[in-house]
């Protein structure tokens, strides 16, 4: 059983710095300034999040869900969701 992958995971990268034009969410807020990353994989999808880190509320960000059925493949997506925050201009997932 050690061996078997896991069925879900969960990635959270904080103090990104976001670049001019910040990131865009589902709920149509335009975040800036120093958040928080966070990326859910359910096995099927990533749920792709960010914050101003540390505090409470959590927004989609734009383009989120996405169909990812490889826990690597969604490591790989939550990685380049950082990258994209950083270089801001209204990041989205597209």
């Amino acid at each position: 059983m050690a061996d078997e992958p896991a069925d879900w995971a969960t990635w959270t990268t904080k103090n990104v710095r976001s670049g001019p034009g910040g990131v865009q969410t589902v709920e149509g807020a335009c975040l800036t300034g120093d958040l928080s990353v966070h990326t859910t994989w359910t096995g099927t999808e990533a749920i792709l999040t960010v914050q101003y880190t540390d505090a409470q509320d959590w927004f989609t960000l734009q383009g989120s869900p996405i169909d990812v059925t490889e826990e690597r493949a969604a490591r790989v997506l939550h990685q380049n969701a950082v990258e994209a925050v950083r270089a801001g201009g209204g990041a989205a997932l597209v």
